[in-house]
């Protein structure tokens, strides 16, 4: 059996803050680990794409702002980090915060956390959408429940409701 902190999966929505305010009742005083993933490239991608797209050449300025906008979302992405595991020790949680690079995909490297870490639990928000293939649980979260040796709590976003 798992006997590692809570892992949570923190994206700064309104799903995510009702699952680390629903981890630190179900765990408290446990530890935790609040974990932001974030995509490398994602951002430089977001500038250069469009203009690579139309068959424009890039020249250092495009590749500088691409690359400024890549690091401006690590900075955002360490903050939220923070705020989650601000959030979590709000609610009782001996927590941290935790960015991680990966292009594995989220769902991939929050199990391949988890497991590096032996977490008890991974937590998550889970939003609904409309979508015939989501409809009962977001892709994240339903990718994570396949995947993961562990339990896996899945918090609904009463936000969400329609």
């Amino acid at each position: 059996m798992p006997s590692g902190p809570i892992l949570i999966g923190f994206d700064g929505t309104s799903a995510a803050e009702r699952a680390v305010r629903e981890a630190g009742s179900l765990f408290a005083p446990r530890p935790a680990i609040v974990l932001v993933v974030l995509v490398p490239g994602e951002a430089f991608a977001a500038v250069v794409g469009p203009l690579a797209g139309a068959g424009i050449p890039l020249t250092e300025v495009e590749i500088q702002a691409a690359l400024e906008y890549e690091e401006k979302a690590m900075t955002t992405a360490r903050q939220l980090a923070e705020k989650g595991a601000a959030m979590a020790r709000e609610v009782g949680l001996e927590a941290e915060g935790r960015v991680v690079a990966e292009d594995a995909g989220i769902p991939r490297t929050l199990v391949r956390v988890a497991d590096e870490r032996d977490a008890s639990a991974i937590v998550l928000g889970s939003r609904r959408h409309r979508t015939l293939s989501e409809f009962l649980l977001g892709s994240t979260t339903r990718d994570v429940l396949k995947r993961a040796r562990r339990p896996v709590v899945a918090v609904p976003d009463v936000s969400d409701d329609r």
